[in-house]
């Protein structure tokens, strides 16, 4: 059996009935939907989404006028900016036409109709707005593509996504900010990844993970004999990190000591082994992390002022998972996936009470903490999707502040509903837009307004 060829929407806005049946018939491969005044047109427009509209500029309540039909032209432009209306006049009307032009339109066409040539205007029109979808596609997605396993659409996360796409070119000493369990690294690695840099070695290493009588060696090498079992002559983290980035994680951390060494470095870019008496220029971009307050500890005698203005030229703010709106189901659904890939198992999701504790629940320790409780879960699950029992979190949400905005309310709740109604049902947009109880297009719209993938 062959199967039929799905029709692409024409959306003729005429008043004349006559020219309505007419043209009705007359464009082979669109399916033709007539409307007869504004109101219908918007309605049609909004429920097809056609990619090009024809429209009569004389429209009741006023069609001896254009002023109408150009209400309409500005009223489909304002919210379907993409779609090419061609505008239809009488022979005498050629000065509203290039006025309507002047206002989006996409081209115009002089009375009486000749079916031949209005079907070319529109079948160039449909090629050139698929060109240019095509093209907002790729944008988009390059626009909306994850840094380097960073995952996540809220507002909150997009705006520290966007300072590492601005601040990689540059060579600014870049301090990331964010509480445990984060993903300071993976914004270290980001930056480092989309840096002029990024052919280059990517070295780090956490001061709150190396004694301190250790630290020192680690950082800046030693030469042979500087010490008892310095047998040879060994670089320091940040020699090997040259042409590259270094990455000083957890920087609060940093004994006093070598505060003052490592500004030494910052401000010549030169540094001495332990033992050692000669000058090594290195050549790096330093990134640097903390979860703790230094402003707190600048107060309390415990790090340099100094240093700090050194390594936070740009400082970049990584929230939380619980002001995340939203993100927690999306890094659960990523999680659950590729630890049911990695252990063998095949799950088809959560249960809605593992989906209520996961949106419910604080998550002190953040993505890694979410991180761990899938990874066990995928485990410990016996039936086919992840339950809360699996998952050992009670859910119990922070408190959240008192908002009053309406506009603000809605949005999330709007943004929340998609997110959820695409995790049930495995990222099926038909299914999630029969959940919603939405169109396809509807739904399409909603994930392009909330940046949803």
């Amino acid at each position: 059996m062959v199967k039929k060829t799905k029709l692409k929407p024409l959306l003729v806005v005429e008043d004349d009935p006559g020219l309505q049946s007419q043209l009705r018939w007359c464009f082979e491969g669109y399916d033709v939907i007539i409307a007869g005044d504004r109101e219908a047109a918007m309605d049609q427009l909004r429920k097809h989404r056609p990619a090009v509209v024809t429209l009569d500029l004389g429209l009741p309540p006023d069609p001896a006028n254009a002023s109408e039909g150009l209400a309409a032209l500005e009223e489909m432009l304002g919210e379907f900016p993409h779609t090419k209306v061609i505008v239809v006049t009488g022979n005498d009307d050629r000065e509203n036409a290039v006025h309507a032009v002047s206002l989006g339109a996409y081209d115009f066409y002089q009375k009486p109709v000749d079916p031949e040539i209005l079907g070319m205007i529109i079948d160039r029109a449909h090629a050139l707005y698929e060109l240019e979808e095509d093209h907002r596609k790729l944008l988009e997605q390059h626009q909306h593509s994850q840094l380097d396993g960073i995952i996540g659409v809220s507002p909150q996360i997009q705006k520290a996504c966007r300072m590492v796409e601005r601040v990689a070119p540059t060579m600014a000493t870049t301090l990331l900010l964010g509480d445990s369990g984060t993903g300071k690294e993976l914004f270290a690695r980001a930056l480092h990844n989309h840096s002029l840099r990024a052919s280059g070695p990517f070295v780090a290493i956490n001061c709150a993970a190396i004694p301190e009588t250790l630290l020192e060696s680690e950082l800046f090498g030693y030469e042979k004999g500087a010490f008892t079992g310095a047998s040879k002559q060994t670089r320091g983290k940040i020699e090997y990190a040259d042409g590259g980035t270094f990455f000083l994680d957890e920087v609060g951390d940093l004994p006093q000591p070598l505060q003052a060494k490592m500004l030494r470095f910052l401000q010549e870019r030169v540094i001495e082994r332990v033992g050692g008496r000669r000058e090594i220029p290195v050549d790096v971009r330093v990134i640097c992390a903390t979860h703790q307050n230094l402003t707190d500890l600048i107060a309390d005698g415990a790090f340099r002022e100094d240093l700090y203005y050194r390594i936070s030229e740009i400082t970049i703010q990584i929230p939380p998972l619980c002001e995340r709106e939203g993100d927690e189901l999306m890094l659960a659904r990523v999680f659950l996936e590729r630890f049911s890939r990695d252990n063998g198992r095949s799950l088809k999701g959560f249960s809605r009470e593992a989906l209520a504790a996961i949106e419910q629940y604080s998550w002190p320790g953040n993505v890694r903490e979410l991180e761990n409780k899938i990874k066990r879960a995928v485990i410990m699950a016996d039936g086919d999707y992840v339950s809360d029992e699996d998952l050992e979190i009670s859910a119990k949400g922070v408190d959240q502040p008192l908002v009053m905005d309406l506009r603000q309310v809605r949005e999330e709740a709007e943004r929340k509903a998609v997110q959820r109604a695409l995790t049930l049902s495995n990222d099926n947009v038909s299914q999630a837009a029969e959940l919603l109880g939405v169109s396809r297009p509807t739904l399409y719209d909603l994930l392009g307004k909330y940046g949803l993938k």
